[in-house]
């Protein structure tokens, strides 16, 4: 991982990722290709917080390259998503919608390696909240063999059937490869349809037989602050 070090507007990449490698030796090179990446970059890696899977190997490459390293995790899933050594800060949290609104805050842009529900569900969360105009942060998919065509192929299909605005499908950015990718979030405009200029948020998380938690987000969207 050494070599000439890349300029970037970006601080904090936060990577959505199985915490599965996932079966083709593919998808484990792309997860080290991405850290080797960001390290070239001195781009700090904020992820789920897991040992497994692609989680363990983009984590523990940008941590042995270097890169500061910030997991978190629900409290429920530690003893599922990390065994052995982890890397790097691991911060816990009450609960998923914690994880996330915390991965999201801390974080420049976002990228999707390949995963499964998990990643998914992360992944459409913060395309929504660029939607919604809750914030303008890049959103990738690390295209890896051409894992999302047919997710790209269902968005193209949602835009030409009146789901998603034109304009919104330019939210996504993809790449087949960690280098192309990252260089195209640096490079990416935002398109401002009706983005809000500040959101303040209340997320009321209700679970049967626990207590509820309320979860207060603001995002104020400063691109200089980039």
């Amino acid at each position: 991982m050494e070599g000439e070090v890349l300029k970037s507007r970006f601080k904090r990449v936060c990577v959505f990722c199985g915490s599965s490698p996932g079966k083709r030796d593919c998808y484990r090179d792309a997860a080290i290709e991405l850290a080797q990446e960001l390290v070239s970059r001195r781009l700090d890696l904020v992820y789920g917080g897991g040992s497994i899977g692609l989680m363990g190997l983009v984590s523990q490459a940008v941590h042995h390259g270097g890169g500061n390293v910030l997991g978190i995790i629900p409290r429920t899933l530690m003893c599922k998503e990390i065994t052995g050594e982890t890397v790097g800060e691991v911060r816990p949290v009450a609960d998923m919608h914690q994880r996330k609104a915390e991965m999201a805050r801390h974080s420049d842009c976002f990228i999707a390696l390949p995963g499964g529900y998990g990643t998914l569900e992360e992944l459409l969360e913060v395309i929504t909240w660029a939607q919604l105009g809750i914030h303008d942060k890049p959103v990738g998919l690390l295209n890896v063999d051409g894992y999302y065509n047919s997710f790209l192929t269902f968005i193209d299909k949602a835009v030409d059937d009146g789901f998603i605005k034109p304009s919104q499908r330019h939210i996504i950015v993809s790449a087949p490869n960690a280098k192309e990718l990252v260089q195209k979030l640096e490079e990416y405009v935002p398109a401002h349809d009706g983005v809000i200029a500040k959101a303040r948020w209340e997320v009321e998380q209700q679970q049967m037989g626990f207590n509820a938690t309320t979860l207060q987000t603001e995002i104020a969207l400063q691109i200089m602050d980039i």
